[in-house]
């Protein structure tokens, strides 16, 4: 027993080490070819077949199944978005293998320490969820970061109009002051514009793209100044005001209710934490759960468990 659970061991570090390689190499190829487009033409010499370099042969046709398989279930493209949201550098067949041999490892460590197949199931349950609250994570904490620092960023924005330069000048301006995700939003925007897309209608995508109630605001504003005419900086003077006022409002609502968060997250993971405790510590005193009504008593529990943590999230929850 105790072989094959160095074994479940070794073989779980050893996808772990294939898993941080793959996403290595990724993101290394994205930093190097964004350090190619950066420098201007003709300052470095590349070859065509450097930019379109990817993956051994068995790799590419490994992915590029992945991505069909994510191409019939995702006829929408719902993933290719939210990785684009996320900023995540992979295509969709990558981050499905990725998180495919990251959902593996963890299942073969849970059982490799417990020595209970449980446990691996539940590794393989909890794996694909934990990617898909991976990338809403990461979306969730771009928004909040961007919601934070648009106000500023609108404010710059005024005043670089105020001093006469253009819209899209100021927005230059703007980004070389700010910081990720902002910088990174609105230098796409600036990379649209070059292309000969309208500084408004770029603005929209971005609104769209990101789905924030605030910067929709602010395209709805400019194409009625547009329209109508008027001060543009003052415009964006009170809209940096107005989206300031509904950030602290925001902000208040986390703090009054953070013990309620705190605590769902507590009671939450006390009962898998206590589960998993007792099995790693005393493996026997857990034998009778797993077969007859114990596994039936254990369904039960985790989906009162589910249900109450839901209720209590929504609870906290408030829009502002």
């Amino acid at each position: 027993m105790n072989a094959g659970i160095f074994a479940m061991i070794f073989v779980g570090g050893g996808m772990a080490l294939v898993v941080g390689g793959l996403l290595y190499r990724v993101r290394e190829r994205e930093k190097a070819l964004a350090e190619i487009l950066e420098l201007p033409f003709g300052e470095r010499d590349v070859r065509p077949e450097a930019l379109s370099e990817g993956y051994s042969p068995l790799v590419e046709g490994t992915i590029g199944l992945a991505g069909k398989m994510v191409d019939q279930f995702d006829e929408k493209g719902d993933m290719r978005a939210a990785l684009e949201r996320a900023r995540i550098p992979m295509r969709p067949g990558e981050y499905l293998i990725v998180s495919g041999g990251a959902t593996l490892t963890f299942a073969a460590l849970l059982y490799g320490v417990t020595g209970a197949w449980l446990f691996g199931l539940i590794g393989l349950a909890v794996g694909p969820l934990g990617a898909v609250a991976y990338v809403r994570l990461r979306i969730s904490r771009r928004r909040k970061a961007f919601e934070a620092a648009l106000p500023d960023a609108l404010t710059l924005i005024a005043s670089s109009l105020s001093a006469g330069h253009t819209f899209l000048r100021a927005i230059q301006m703007m980004c070389e002051e700010a910081e990720p995700p902002m910088s990174e939003e609105f230098g796409r925007l600036i990379a649209e514009t070059r292309l000969g897309d309208p500084v408004v209608d770029a603005l929209a995508r971005m609104a769209k793209r990101l789905e924030i109630r605030d910067l929709d605001w602010v395209v709805q504003a400019i194409r009625i100044q547009q329209t109508v005419g008027g001060r543009l900086a003052d415009l964006l003077h009170t809209l940096a005001d107005f989206i300031r006022a509904r950030e602290e409002v925001r902000r208040d609502v986390a703090v009054l209710t953070a013990e309620g968060r705190i605590s769902a997250w507590v009671l939450t993971a006390m009962a898998p934490f206590m589960f998993f405790a007792i099995q790693v510590l005393s493996p026997g005193y857990m034998k009778p759960m797993y077969s007859g009504w114990g596994l039936i008593v254990l369904g039960g529990t985790a989906l009162l468990m589910a249900f109450g943590s839901v209720i209590i999230f929504r609870m906290c929850k408030i829009e502002v």
